[in-house]
């Protein structure tokens, strides 16, 4: 057993990191592979706005000569200020069914962060808000959504063995057309709208999207950065993340909450592209990216990937007017039959108990996991 720092200039260790994930899946018929333009820029210390003011260190454990296993561990230095605390993350792990393979990983990843002054460990937890987190521990029947994580059973068992215990779970529920989202709750929405003076901001073109990018850095940073556990974002990363997202939408599904000029909440929903990255396994070039626009304007899944408003106005049923958005997002078009609400995490009871009140069906669940180092 061998584990090798990767050097991010050697082209055959950076391919051998990139490539390990479709020797891991090549029987698993579920697994959709990431976009590889944004994994190799993940990789690119020039290019990725995260190195601006972080580092990060990757490593591979080889059999012989055959990579099975791969780890990232990151200091985010900017998260650790704001929330005063010295913790790294892991992320992009991947191995074969093999504990000292993992085990030899999870030590070269704890060894990097102990050196850079670190004491806690949490994960799997990426590099942008956009990332999916934690392992799948439910739902390994079903297709991951566009980004979100997928993993064979047997990580857990390879991660706990390592000293980790579980920090927190979320869940992706299933909201099809046949759910009949309670009139009430839209004549309530509608109600809550016209007395607080508040409006609907629909895009029409992807112009009309990038002009918003400005309004959502705020809504993060006020509505989602100022809890525990998240950092603000920077100009450069909303906008790396807007190129990322945004010729990916449907500039209709992305909505924002108005109060006069100001704008106060969102929604953020996309097609589905998963199908399309299966049959290209995850390449553009050269014909990928054809594969993909059909995908764009055939798919009828949508993912409904982020939501939020600002602390003032969450309350005196707020929320609803963000849930009648949710369902028109899926029933409006005629096109979409089928969302999947990604990621909500179960310390927000009430919001999953509303949901599956409406009919929605937790069917995933992802769970990260810390321990001291």
């Amino acid at each position: 057993m061998n584990i090798l720092q990767l050097d991010l200039h050697n082209k055959n260790q950076v391919d051998d990191f990139l490539r390990l994930p479709f020797s891991i899946y090549r029987n698993i018929p579920q697994w959709v592979p990431p976009l590889q333009m944004d994994e190799r820029l993940r990789l690119d210390p020039k290019r990725f706005p995260f190195y601006r003011h972080s580092h990060a260190s990757f490593f591979l454990a080889y059999e012989g000569t055959r990579p099975i296993g791969r780890l990232a561990v990151l200091d985010n230095r900017r998260y650790n200020e704001f929330n005063k605390t010295k913790t790294a993350f892991f992320y992009l792990f991947e191995c074969e069914n093999n504990l000292e393979a993992a085990s030899a990983l999870f030590k070269a990843a704890f060894d990097w962060a102990r050196s850079r002054g670190l004491d806690h460990i949490v994960g799997p937890k990426g590099f942008t808000p956009l990332d999916g987190f934690g392992l799948l521990v439910k739902g390994f029947e079903h297709r991951p959504a566009f980004g979100l994580p997928y993993n064979p059973a047997y990580y857990v068992d390879l991660v706990e063995a390592q000293g980790f215990v579980k920090e927190g779970e979320s869940v992706s529920g299933y909201l099809g057309t046949d759910i009949q989202f309670p009139p009430r709750i839209r004549e309530l929405a509608e109600r809550i709208a016209q007395r607080r003076g508040l409006r609907i901001l629909r895009c029409n073109t992807r112009a009309d999207l990038r002009a918003l990018v400005p309004h959502l850095k705020e809504l993060y940073n006020n509505s989602l950065g100022g809890t525990e556990g998240t950092v603000p974002l920077t100009d450069e990363e909303i906008n790396s993340m807007a190129n990322q997202l945004i010729w990916l939408a449907d500039p209709k599904l992305v909505k924002l909450v108005m109060k006069g000029e100001k704008a106060v909440g969102f929604l953020l929903a996309y097609p589905d592209v998963s199908a399309a990255l299966q049959k290209t396994r995850g390449r553009l070039f050269p014909f990928g990216w054809l594969t993909l626009l059909l995908e764009l304007r055939r798919t009828d899944w949508i993912n409904i990937n982020g939501a939020g408003l600002l602390p003032e106005y969450r309350g005196s049923g707020g929320t609803a007017i963000l849930y009648s958005e949710m369902f028109e997002s899926v029933s409006e078009s005629g096109r979409y039959r089928h969302a999947e609400v990604v990621q909500i995490g179960i310390e927000n009871a009430n919001m999953q108990r509303e949901m599956e009140n409406f009919g929605v069906d937790f069917y995933k669940m992802h769970r990260t996991y810390s321990r001291s180092l």
